[in-house]
């Protein structure tokens, strides 16, 4: 029996809808190759890691063991050191104009230091749990733990916007540690050895940065030694990465296929 007109055309329409779909391509995934390792203070609760004017900045967590830490990559010996009260979580950092600006994870207090000498120089409050930072311009990019990321102005902290991040289409979640790097925000995703590079304006996820393998480099033994920390050296064209406890950074280049 010939087909008729209608069964014909009812194919040809299903054949075209599934193309789509078909053709739908994944999230490529980079490797990665270490270029050179420094060393990491293994009591550093890892939570913002930032690198600027040949100096890399940190900030760690856990009650009664949060600070901001100053100093070169070559030596664990502080240059400037701050403790945070030892009543709160201390969490992400990021820098702007003479200030470093810090966050803690539950406590819905934040705080301004002097980035000359780490002074303080006030605190502010905000809702939500807080995270990692980083910062482009005039816009404080910070995590909360959900697949959104907030808008904040870093004069006052206020919250501008959000943006929703996805990959293939899904929401990601645990958004951790951030870091902008030529035009992207890389964040890591906590629990994973995986970091996301998102597009800023759409907050898809355009490649993924597979770490698999840089924890057992770097002792990183425990539930909670997970990779958290990204820097970058804009001058240098250097990223660095660790996590928390770790024994070493680890200065690395993406390996990516074409089209990554």
């Amino acid at each position: 029996m010939l087909p008729t007109f209608r069964t014909v055309f009812v194919a040809a329409l299903s054949l075209i809808a599934a193309v789509p779909a078909a053709q739908a391509k994944s999230v490529p995934v980079c490797g990665y190759r270490i270029d050179n390792a420094y060393p990491h203070d293994t009591g550093a609760f890892t939570e913002g890691l930032l690198f600027d004017r040949g100096l890399l900045y940190e900030s760690t967590g856990q009650k009664g063991d949060s600070r901001i830490v100053v100093r070169a990559l070559e030596t664990l010996e502080p240059i400037l050191q701050a403790q945070i009260d030892p009543s709160v979580f201390g969490e992400g950092l990021v820098d702007w104009e003479d200030q470093l600006i810090s966050l803690t994870w539950r406590d819905g207090i934040g705080y301004r230091w002097d980035r000359e000498t780490l002074k303080p120089l006030g605190t502010f409050r905000y809702e939500g749990e807080g995270w990692g930072m980083t910062r482009h311009d005039e816009t404080i990019y910070q995590s909360d733990g959900s697949s959104s990321l907030r808008l904040r102005d870093p004069a006052t902290m206020r919250q501008t916007g959000t943006l929703a991040v996805t990959a293939d289409g899904r929401p990601v979640e645990n958004l951790n540690e951030l870091e902008w790097i030529e035009g992207a925000i890389w964040a890591n995703v906590w629990m994973t050895d995986r970091i996301a590079r998102i597009d800023p304006k759409s907050g898809k996820v355009t490649s993924w940065l597979d770490l698999a393998g840089l924890r057992d480099r770097a002792g990183g033994h425990g539930a909670d030694a997970v990779l958290n920390g990204i820097a970058w050296d804009a001058p240098g064209q250097r990223i660095f990465v660790t996590g928390k406890n770790w024994n070493q950074i680890f200065q690395i280049t993406p390996v990516c296929t074409k089209g990554a």
